[in-house]
């Protein structure tokens, strides 16, 4: 899909508006129709019509790799004229300076420098484990530490958001203090989980920060060239 959105932008926007349009009436037996079609073709405008129309616009498979998860049926999707607006804007900020990859984690790490800011946002403990098959159950945690470890020792500039709390309910152990990772808890609102069940809970993100990055941000230092 995005390699869609920054070479075929018209296209794509094109396909989703018919999707979009042929909706109309039946929209949630259609959606299952074009579930069914990307789970059979993974044709690119029915993921971003998916991801349109779906729970919270989140992304769940069951344990045969086919996306499964159910229609807000309060809800249309955006409309063509909206999705145009955002597609093109993603495509204006990010074509001619944007490589994708779908690749091994510890391949991207080697191949950025002293001064690139990197960003990281891996499956959260919380979520990865063998009984919950929506996420990847294959996550390493302790191979990932170490990893960060090697890039600790050559200064480099990284954030990391993993897990986090819903009141007093914390998800997953902290990164290990060995790190010496500095960490910052990001307000995200209140749960819509919580609120489901009765409760009134905000959740709470956590966001780690490289030696090497918190360091150049109390100088005061500009970070990171992508």
């Amino acid at each position: 899909m995005w390699r869609e959105i920054l070479g075929n932008t018209e296209s794509l926007c094109t396909r989703y508006a018919r999707l979009w349009r042929e909706q109309a009436g039946p929209e949630r037996a259609y959606y299952d129709l074009a579930r069914d079609q990307f789970n059979r073709t993974h044709r690119p405008e029915c993921f971003l019509y998916l991801l349109s129309r779906c729970v919270k616009a989140v992304v769940r498979y069951n344990s045969y790799g086919e996306f499964n998860n159910s229609p807000d049926n309060r809800r249309k999707g955006a409309r063509p004229e909206t999705t145009f607006a955002r597609v093109t804007g993603a495509a204006k900020l990010l074509g001619g300076r944007t490589l994708l990859t779908a690749t091994d984690y510890t391949q991207v790490l080697s191949e950025c420098g002293p001064e690139d800011l990197l960003y990281m946002d891996p499956p959260y403990q919380g979520v990865c484990g063998k009984r919950d098959s929506r996420y990847a159950p294959k996550f390493d945690h302790d191979a990932f530490c170490e990893a960060l470890t090697a890039r600790n020792g050559k200064d480099r500039l990284y954030l990391v958001s993993y897990d986090g709390r819903t009141g007093d309910k914390k998800y997953g152990h902290a990164l290990p203090a060995g790190l010496r990772l500095t960490h910052i808890e990001v307000h995200a609102g209140r749960s819509s989980q919580a609120t489901l069940l009765g409760r009134n809970h905000d959740t709470y993100e956590s966001l780690y920060l490289s030696p090497a990055l918190a360091g150049a941000l109390d100088s005061g230092k500009r970070v990171g060239s992508k």
